[in-house]
């Protein structure tokens, strides 16, 4: 899948992850995907978590060597 831009978020710690992704993902436009790639254990919830309450999709996830990689599709 293609991604408008991509957040590295590695050797961050919650909530930090999601409230970057928040601030990336208020300068794309609806539809845009942000891929953001982050090594804090808690982001497998805090992520899904933080799209369901915002409006935003999380298309899919992956592991990407010792991190994971989240792609979520903002909302409009």
């Amino acid at each position: 899948m293609e991604w408008t831009q991509e957040l590295d978020a590695r050797g961050l710690l919650c909530p930090l992850p999601v409230l970057k992704a928040r601030k990336r993902l208020g300068a794309l436009a609806p539809g845009d995907v942000l891929k953001m790639v982050a090594d804090d254990p808690a982001a497998i919830v805090d992520v899904p978590h933080f799209c369901a309450e915002a409006g935003h999709e999380l298309v899919a996830t992956e592991e990407e060597g010792a991190a994971r990689a989240y792609l979520i599709r903002k909302g409009g």
